[in-house]
């Protein structure tokens, strides 16, 4: 067994050593025996200059290297260090291409001994890990990483890192490390080499497994907590009534509690709200800790009477949220026990006998044999079996579904039944006192398709200023090239040995019974798949040339919302009826020829082996999607129905990011009808639900009678009038006086000079993707803010949450973004001074489905800007004001370019939303005074 690594970091002048790249620094730690022994480094002399890109990232400059060693000099050290070892480095091919390259050019034979990388085991051994950059893991493992992107303090990282995932590796069960084993023959190190070295150790001594990990059908699953009874020896809790009753309470929790008044209030109201049945809508202003002010109220709610309570969020974070922060802080103030369970849809549940029966194929690919690993290291720790636990990589998420828990015709097995996840999740709900879901799942009762939620007749809806437009979503349709294509790739033609392959070696593998006539042949079915590729292309095509033909006079646009009628008697949109019946026709046809084959099977076969019936899963589970697909498109382009329907398209890749969306243009009388009069009360809360003081907007929006719902609004405890300043530039042009590009050229200036005042920490909202990117490109090209950390939405890489803790890092760093970052994002404290809004976020008279409603206002003889587009965009501007306050201790500047907040009457709604601040309007250089001395 080899115990010598050597973890290697170089930093280069690029990324390609074939086209003359070089190394600038070399960095090198040893590890013997699991210790540290020896460290070297040293700085290189590439004979060329260094480009400046790299010189920002590194820091390494010509000056620096000029007279450091070539790397022919420090060759032979290399090389004795080496000597015996496994290479180890993050990203290990980068690193050992360049070392190779450098090491024949010296005259040595390179290295050829066995590789490990960081990367590769990072992922496999850490599967929920929100990222794999070397600085994303040495911040989860508290490793100190003060030098980034310089090859010494990386390659002592790396082997910081590298120690701790040696001592999980070989800590982890036996059978775990035989699975892996047999998966690991794929990857691009020789990890299997590695794992089997510590199998041939392990096997010499008696396993004991931890308490936490059992095993089950040569499967190792973290062993689930023993279910704490909730019954309380038949005691009748009282809910407490009085401050003086909740202050006793809440103390249990806080060390130092502050009295908020706000929340007592919020929970007398949302208990009363239960007791009277009624339905409630509370606005809570940031601070307020909505979270427990429902909480507690539901929680005595529901023990004294018996009942499950629904909480629903629209994200992913505010669940986790609630059961990370919330729900423990809760456990210590109640004197009762409190089941808890979140509960999602089906499929976000693995089904763990489907991928046992995975474990055994052969001829995986890269991406699906990793994923395996990565998810026989999660069933060690996952409580939950949900997907959206797991860092995937595409390749991964398709490798998922076939392994996702739903309906089955064969996969019926009564011993795995009391270990899914997905059935658990339902028992657990069954006995729940509060179960945690999402406005999704919470709708699903209404269509009808059966729900995993128990019968309920209290809910808690939070972020509740985004029901509506769930509702819309979940009600509506969604058609997209991408996903089609993906899908009818699963089957493939038969050269492809994909699902089709498959079916028919099953076929062959049957013994035919002579009075059976045998399926159509194969060639039948391979025309038919070609047909429908050839269809599905033409199909989106015409979806793009309907929507480019309403394009024809709006230049200069990339990103586009086109709507779509079937009383349009254009010629282009005749081609796209009469191909999306062929398309529907070809859907169908296909669909019968496979069920044919799937009958025939089942007639001719008395048994399946288990592999066969898990093939045949798969094949019924792809034409279920196939029936989806087929119903999406008879619904958005044949049937004539009242939604709302528009084609989403970019100009530079219309095929592939081309979209058509069916949505009703109003949902309020669907939710009164099979919502809210089937339910005895339910709670809409948020920190953005009234306009101007009034909720009336939301209850038209979501069909809640005025009369009868309790209305109440609870002002934030936090003292915005001395912890915010708002600022108007007057030296900005009106924004629609002016062309896009001249607007653009103005902010920006505006941009910069805030940020050298701000010293970056500034969030930037946009309301739309066009202005966001001409305003990144413009600063960028300036070359006045070099030195500060540029991240946008759209543009830099990751998903928001990413973005956000990226912005997070550095000390000089603006945020641009859209979207969805006038609401989900969270950064208290210093990290964000200074927030921008770029314009009143109005959305577009022409954007589809605010024509549409706007249409339906007008028709009934109402007025569509007051009663439709101004309060949407005021609850926009008051979710984009909430991201600057997050605490009691935040200061801030808030500038709005838009001057219609104050040259226009309807400006004043704006102002009249938000919480009272001072005002100040002025030229930028006067208004960057203000900023100096407030910040």
């Amino acid at each position: 067994m080899i115990n010598k690594f050597v973890v290697i970091d170089l930093e280069t002048t690029g990324n390609l050593p074939k086209k003359g790249d070089k190394i600038i620094q070399f960095g090198a730690v040893v590890i013997e025996d699991g210790k540290i022994t020896e460290k070297f480094s040293s700085l290189i002399n590439p004979n060329k200059s260094i480009p400046i890109f790299i010189e920002e990232l590194t820091g390494l400059n010509d000056d620096m290297v000029k007279e450091a060693p070539l790397f022919s000099e420090i060759a032979e050290k290399v090389m004795n260090l080496l000597d015996g070892a496994y290479f180890v480095a993050h990203n290990v091919l980068f690193d050992l291409s360049f070392l190779q390259d450098e090491l024949i050019q010296s005259g040595h034979e390179g290295f050829f001994g066995p590789v490990l990388d960081t990367v590769e085991m990072a992922r496999i051994l850490y599967p929920t890990a929100d990222g794999y950059k070397l600085s994303d893991l040495a911040e989860k493992e508290n490793l100190n990483h003060d030098r980034p992107h310089q090859a010494d303090s990386d390659a002592q990282v790396t082997a910081e890192l590298f120690l701790i995932l040696l001592d999980r590796l070989t800590s982890l069960p036996l059978v775990t490390l035989k699975q892996l084993s047999y998966l690991s023959g794929g990857l691009k190190s020789d990890l299997q080499q590695f794992i089997d070295d510590i199998l041939v150790n392990k096997e010499d001594t008696l396993e004991q497994l931890t308490e936490s990990i059992e095993i089950f059908k040569g499967i190792a699953l973290k062993r689930p907590a023993e279910q704490t009874g909730t019954t309380n020896s038949g005691k009748e809790y009282q809910f407490p009534a009085s401050e003086v009753e909740k202050t006793g309470l809440v103390n249990h929790a806080f060390e130092a509690f502050e009295m908020r008044s706000g929340q007592f209030t919020m929970m007398d109201t949302v208990y009363q709200s239960f007791q009277t049945e009624r339905h409630t809508l509370i606005e809570a202003g940031t601070g307020v800790g909505k979270s427990l002010g429902y909480l507690l109220p539901i929680a005595y709610f529901s023990k004294q009477k018996g009942l499950p309570i629904v909480v629903s969020t629209h994200t992913i974070q505010l669940q986790e949220q609630i059961l990370k922060n919330e729900i423990p802080l809760l456990a210590k103030i109640l004197p009762f026990n409190l089941t808890t369970v979140l509960l999602k849809g089906r499929n976000h549940y693995i089904s763990l006998e489907k991928f046992s029966r995975t474990l055994s194929d052969d001829n995986d690919n890269y991406d699906t044999g990793l994923t395996k690993m990565q998810i026989l290291i999660w069933l060690i720790e996952t409580e939950t079996g949900d997907r959206d636990e797991l860092n995937l990589s595409s390749g991964g998420q398709l490798f998922w579904n076939k392994i996702k828990n739903e309906p089955a015709l064969f996969l019926q097995n009564q011993v795995w039944q009391e270990k899914d996840f997905y059935l658990n999740a339902k028992r657990k709900a069954q006995s729940a006192d509060i179960i945690i879901t999402n406005h999704s799942l919470l709708l699903s009762d209404i269509k009808g398709e059966g729900t995993i939620l128990p019968d309920y007749s209290f809910a808690i809806i939070d972020e509740g200023h985004q029901f509506e437009k769930v509702a819309s979503q979940f009600f509506g349709h969604t058609l997209d090239y991408l996903s089609t294509r993906l899908l009818l790739s699963q089957f493939g033609v038969y050269e492809q040995k994909l699902l089709f392959y498959d079916l028919e070696r099953l076929i062959a593998s049957i013994p035919k019974k002579t009075e059976m006539v045998p399926p159509p042949p194969v060639t039948k079915l391979n025309q038919l798949n070609v047909d429908l590729a050839f269809e599905t292309d033409e199909f989106f095509q015409l979806i793009a040339l309907f929507a480019k033909s309403k394009l024809i006079n709006k230049k200069g646009m990339n990103r586009a919302k086109v709507r779509f009628s079937l009383q349009d008697e254009a010629k282009e949109k005749k081609a796209l009826v009469h191909s999306a019946e062929r398309f529907a026709f070809l859907l169908k046809d296909f669909h019968s020829v496979i069920i044919e084959r799937l009958e025939w099977i089942k007639k001719e076969s008395d048994t399946l082996t288990r592999s066969q019936e898990n093939k045949m899963e798969e094949i019924q589970s792809f034409l279920n999607e196939l029936i989806e697909l087929r119903n999406t498109v008879i619904y958005s382009f044949i049937k004539q129905t009242s939604d709302v329907k528009w084609i989403e398209i970019d100009i530079r890749s219309t095929q592939n990011v081309t979209t058509f969306i069916a949505q009703p243009a109003s949902v309020a009388d669907q939710l009164k009808e099979q919502f809210f009069q089937l339910k005895k009360a339910v709670v809409l809360t948020s920190a953005t639900l009234t306009v101007n003081k009034s909720f009336d907007y939301i209850m038209k929006e979501i069909g809640l009678d005025p009369v009868s719902t309790i209305q109440l609004t609870i002002p934030s405890p936090f003292q915005y009038n001395q912890q915010v300043q708002l600022l108007i530039p007057e030296d900005i042009p009106e924004i629609n006086t002016v062309s896009l590009e001249d607007y653009v050229i103005s902010i920006t200036e505006h941009i910069i000079t805030i940020a050298e005042a701000t010293k970056g920490r500034m969030l930037i909202l946009f309301t739309a993707y066009e202005m966001l990117k001409k305003t990144y490109e413009l600063i960028k090209e300036s070359g006045f803010l070099h030195d500060y950390a540029m991240i946008a939405q759209g543009i830099t890489s990751g998903s928001r949450t990413r973005l956000t803790r990226n912005f997070q890092r550095y000390d000089k760093a603006l945020l641009l973004g859209t979207g969805s970052f006038w609401e989900g994002v969270d950064i208290p404290g210093e990290d964000l001074s200074c927030l921008v809004i770029v314009r009143l976020p109005f959305s577009p008279p022409d954007e589809p489905l605010t024509e549409a409603k706007c249409q339906l206002i007008e028709k009934r003889g109402g007025n569509s800007f007051s009663e439709y587009s101004l309060p949407e965009a005021v609850l926009r501007f008051k979710q984009g004001f909430g991201r600057l306050i997050r605490t009691e201790n935040d200061r801030g500047i808030i500038v709005v370019f838009d001057k219609r907040i104050v040259t226009t009457k309807y400006g004043k709604a704006f102002l009249k939303s938000i919480p009272n601040v001072p005002i100040k309007k002025g030229r930028m250089d006067d208004l960057v005074e203000i900023i100096d001395s407030w910040l």
